[in-house]
């Protein structure tokens, strides 16, 4: 037997039927912030911790990413 059930609802309110938390000003106070970082200009700090939360694999993956921008940026290392 197989059962179907649809609900016609927005995400505001399954989110609300859920019980999910409202991370909306998170989420503003967060794009606001990236916002803020990028027209200030990235500093080289900043954009090595971001690699470094991207990374997949830790610091093999940030020294991967140097090593593509480094080619890229036509130094040889």
């Amino acid at each position: 037997m197989k059962v179907n059930v649809e609900v016609d609802c927005t995400p505001e309110e399954a989110r609300r039927f859920l019980g999910l938390p409202d991370l909306t000003p998170v989420h503003d106070a967060y794009v606001s912030s990236l916002l803020d970082t990028m027209k200030g200009g990235i500093a080289p700090e900043t954009l090595e911790t971001m690699m470094k939360g991207w990374a997949p694999m830790g610091e093999a993956g940030l020294k991967l990413w140097q090593q593509m921008f480094d080619q890229i940026g036509g130094k040889r290392g």
